[in-house]
Parts: C-alpha cells; sequence; structure tokens
C-alpha cells in the first residue's frame, strides 16, 4: 500500500481522538459532580483529571492503529510508540490514583484539632504507604515498557543468566536505597513517630514535618532543618515525646538557701501557675531533691498540654519564683557559710596597731644606732 493509504488512518485517528476528548469533557464534569459526596472520591477525581486527558485519546487512536492494515508502511513502529505512549500515560494515571487516594483519607483526618493522635497516625500510614505504592506502580510501567523491545527482553535473559555476579554488584549498590525502603515500611506499619512528633535526635528538639521514601524531615525549635536517613531511626534510640499524647511534665531546678521557707514558694509557685494559660492544671508540686554542705536544691514539677507551652511554662516559674525569693527573703540567696571560732575570728581581739611613723623611747634604736636609756 502507498503512503497515501494513511489518509484514511490519519482522519480517523483525529476523529478518535477528537472524540475522546469530548468523552472526557464530558465525563469530568459527571463524574466530578457524582464524587462530591466523598472526600475520598472526589480527591482521586481531582488527580486522575489530567492523566485521563491523555490516556483516553491515545486508547483511542491506539485502537484505530490495530484496525489498520498490516500492509501499511510502518503500522507496526507506530503501534509500538503509541503503545509506549499508552503505557506511561496509564502509569501516570495509577500514580495519580494513588496520590488521590492518600489525599482523600488525609483529608477526611484533619490533624488541626486539639487531640489528633489518631489523625498523626493516620498521615504517617497513608503517606508512607502511597509512597510505596506509587513507587511500585512506576516500577511495573517502566516494566511493561521495556517488554516491549524484543532486544530488552533478550537483556534480561542475559542478565537472569548472570544473577550471581549482578544480584551481588546490585545488593551491594543499592543498599542503603532497599534499606531505606525496608525501614519506611516499618515505620508505616509500626509507627514509631508520625507527621508533628516531637522527637529528639541527636540532642535536637524538633517535630516532625515530612517523612519521605528515604528521609525524616525535622523542623528544629530554632527553625533550622534536620534530615536524618529513615535507616538511623531503625538502628539507633530516639525520644518521641508525643507518642501516645502531647501532654509533658517538666521541672524548675532551684538553689536556695536552708532558712528559705518552704510553704510561701508552695503558695508563690501555685499562684504563678493558675495564671499562666500554659498550665494544664495537672501537676504544680515543689519538693526539695538534693542537699549540701551550703544549701538544698528546690523541684518545681509542672505540665502541660504540648512541649512548647512547657517550656513557655517553665521559664515563666523560674522568673518568677527567682524575683518572688530575691523580693521576700533575699537572705535565703545561695551563700557561702563559714564557722567562725572564738579568739580566731576577725572579731577576736588584737594587739593594737601602731602607726607608722611611730616610735616608743627606749624601744627601738635611734637615729645614731643607739637604744634609748
Amino acid at each position: 500500500m502507498t503512503p497515501s493509504g494513511w489518509l484514511e488512518p490519519l482522519f480517523a485517528a483525529v476523529l478518535a481522538a477528537l472524540g475522546a476528548l469530548i468523552a472526557h469533557r464530558i465525563g469530568r464534569v459527571v463524574i466530578l459532580r457524582l464524587t462530591r459526596i466523598s472526600i475520598l472520591l472526589e480527591n482521586v477525581a481531582r488527580q486522575c483529571d489530567r492523566p485521563a486527558l491523555w490516556v483516553l485519546p491515545l486508547v483511542a487512536v491506539e485502537m484505530v492503529w490495530h484496525a489498520s492494515p498490516e500492509d501499511l508502511p510502518l503500522i507496526g513502529t507506530v503501534r509500538h510508540y503509541t503503545g509506549l505512549l499508552l503505557i506511561a500515560t496509564i502509569t501516570w494515571l495509577g500514580v495519580a490514583a494513588a496520590r488521590g487516594v492518600a489525599k482523600g483519607i488525609i483529608a477526611r483526618h484533619p490533624a488541626d484539632v486539639a487531640d489528633n493522635l489518631l489523625a498523626r497516625s493516620i498521615h504517617t500510614q497513608t503517606r508512607m504507604l502511597a509512597r510505596t505504592a506509587m513507587g511500585a506502580i512506576m516500577v511495573i510501567g517502566l516494566s511493561f515498557m521495556l517488554m516491549t523491545f524484543p532486544g530488552a527482553r533478550q537483556l534480561g535473559a542475559s542478565l537472569l543468566a548472570s544473577a550471581g555476579v549482578a544480584g551481588l554488584v546490585a545488593g551491594i549498590a543499592a543498599k542503603s536505597v532497599f534499606s531505606n525502603l525496608i525501614a519506611g515500611l516499618q515505620i508505616a506499619l509500626s509507627q514509631p513517630m508520625r507527621i508533628d512528633d516531637v522527637l529528639i535526635v541527636q540532642g535536637e528538639w524538633g517535630r516532625v514535618e515530612e517523612i519521605t521514601g528515604s528521609y525524616v524531615v525535622l523542623r528544629l525549635w530554632d527553625e533550622r532543618t534536620l534530615i536524618v536517613p529513615l535507616q538511623w531511626f531503625i538502628e539507633n534510640p530516639f525520644q518521641n515525646w508525643t507518642r501516645h499524647n502531647a501532654a509533658i511534665l517538666g521541672t524548675v531546678m532551684l538553689w536556695v538557701d536552708y532558712t528559705l521557707p518552704l510553704q510561701p514558694l508552695r503558695a508563690e509557685a501555685q499562684r504563678l501557675a493558675d495564671g499562666s494559660p500554659d498550665w494544664d492544671r495537672r501537676v504544680c508540686e515543689v519538693q526539695v531533691v538534693d542537699t549540701s554542705e551550703r544549701c538544698m536544691q528546690l523541684r518545681v514539677l509542672l505540665s502541660s498540654a504540648s512541649a512548647g507551652q512547657n517550656w513557655n511554662l517553665r521559664c515563666a516559674l523560674r522568673e518568677g519564683l527567682i524575683e518572688f525569693i530575691r523580693r521576700e527573703h533575699p537572705q535565703a540567696l545561695p551563700r557561702v557559710r563559714a564557722e567562725v571560732q572564738s579568739g580566731q575570728g576577725p572579731h577576736a581581739e588584737q594587739p593594737p596597731v601602731q602607726p607608722v611613723g611611730e616610735q616608743r623611747v627606749g624601744d627601738g634604736p635611734d637615729r645614731n644606732g643607739q637604744r634609748g636609756a
């Protein structure tokens, strides 16, 4: 068949693509209207909208190519590359659907509420599993694209034949990748941490801002960002201050003299806590936890609904109690004590000091070196 034989298939392909675009436009309006009743379905529909704009015309065009005569010049090549584009766009559609499911689940469980422990748990699991699913879909799509090439199938057979050495090299090279992937699944299922958890990692205080497929992003208290590989959390201990809830206890340590009366200090601590919006009215105690030969150590135990509130509360109580001691009991500030013994201290009797330049007669030499009579 001559190249002019392409006119009819091309015309049919254009008509099929236009029909698919019209069907997409109509279907988009209908589907978005129907999915308003469900946040999950609406997010999936919105995420799949753009990939579907490419998938439907490619499906229609591919059907036209398969219905075209076999003796059409280059029809096999056209079918092959159209099929590659179709597989790529279907892979894109699958990734978008997984992302839409994740966004829908997250939208159904908002984390901007007071008790957001369950929501943060669902957010963490959803994001980790969605990233894993999207990665798997992309690998599957790439595999299907490679399988359309005969040479790629032969290459795969050759790699399988030498799987011993190739597998060892690939395993060593991709160790960190696979370890982080497995660590991500472990974190998603066991959940030692979640989005917005407060962690202490290598002495740094921060909140979990994001958990990706290979690392965790911590937003530190001074607005720095700490990036930690996922595998680190599996192999090393770390503190999670919000594992079960965000409530926390904090302490204020004070060194004071033994002369300080404790009951007024307890009343002042209670008064300061009552006037602070950061106290959750659970715990406010003043205890003597240590003593030395010079002074005693007090611990003020305070509770708050979150770590940030507890920090502010501790700073306010520390400042207020120091001011109270300085104002009401200044003698109770830490001091150095010393015992003064009779006759050896600063108040013991001392011989009178003779003024410089004066000299009693008979007590010293005269100008000529002779003692007075």
